[in-house]
């Protein structure tokens, strides 16, 4: 399928567009990304970053590649950003805890993976965390009461300075949450 056994790419990373974008702006973006990324481009110009968007361009504007990509890019999704299995996590102050903590580092990660699409749904905060959305409902707000985080207009929830100050905090002391961080090297 074009797409390397041994490493998995996020093509949407690649490409700095959402898994939900249309084949338009997916088309809309690559040549913008193109032309700067050029191998002719003497200022931006970069091979290897211009081969990872064009193979990026290919999986994603073809609808059979991208429905078999976007299997594999959800289910590392789901291995990457997974904090606790919800079969495992004990109710109380402990559970909440890392539940917030969970929410802190998906969105920083989301923010330094993607500065200018920092958000996450509520419905990608549940499948990530693999908590049902009423179990989430406290911690978010919480959250949003502390100023860690805020919601947009358009259900989107975006970590705020304080947030970044508090989600570095515990991700220094934090084995559980820490390898979130690392992107893998292999799927």
């Amino acid at each position: 399928m074009g797409m390397p056994q041994q490493e998995f790419v996020d093509y949407y990373e690649a490409l700095q567009v959402s898994p939900s974008a249309d084949v338009d702006t997916i088309q809309r973006i690559y040549r913008i990304l193109a032309q700067r990324f050029h191998p002719d481009q003497r200022d931006t110009g970069d091979t290897d970053r211009f081969r990872d968007i064009t193979e990026a361009y290919r999986v994603l504007s073809d609808p059979e590649k991208r429905a078999a990509y976007d299997v594999r890019h959800r289910q590392r999704r789901q291995v990457n950003w997974k904090i606790f299995d919800q079969s495992s996590a004990a109710p109380g102050v402990e559970c909440e805890q890392r539940k917030r903590e969970g929410i802190l580092a998906l969105l920083y990660r989301k923010r330094c993976a993607m500065p200018h699409q920092p958000q996450l749904t509520l419905r990608e905060l549940e499948d990530l965390l693999a908590v049902p959305k009423e179990h989430l409902e406290f911690s978010l707000w919480y959250l949003k009461e502390n100023h860690y985080l805020t919601r947009s207009d358009n259900a989107m929830y975006a970590i705020t300075t304080k947030g970044v100050d508090a989600a570095e905090q515990f991700l220094r002391r934090s084995p559980i949450v820490t390898p979130l961080l690392a992107a893998p090297s292999t799927a």
